[in-house]
């Protein structure tokens, strides 16, 4: 079985641009908790909370969250 998690970028490209959590939460309607847990890997955002956080970082989706596969699915 194959196993999924979205893999981010969220806090290295916060770091780049200079922004707090509170900031970026901020420019994109959440709470700093909220970029907290997605920077560690405890909170999987919304399609669109995920794209309004591409949009600040002016990327790419996948230039920002990455999908990651762990195990072999049974054939």
């Amino acid at each position: 079985m194959v196993n999924l998690t979205i893999l981010n970028r969220v806090k290295e490209l916060r770091a780049r641009f200079n922004f707090t959590q509170s900031v970026l939460a901020e420019k994109v309607g959440v709470t700093r908790q909220t970029i907290a847990a997605i920077e560690k890997g405890d909170y999987v955002p919304s399609l669109l909370l995920a794209l309004t956080i591409c949009d600040v970082f002016q990327l790419k989706m996948e230039d920002v969250f990455v999908l990651n596969k762990e195990g072999e699915e049974d054939e």
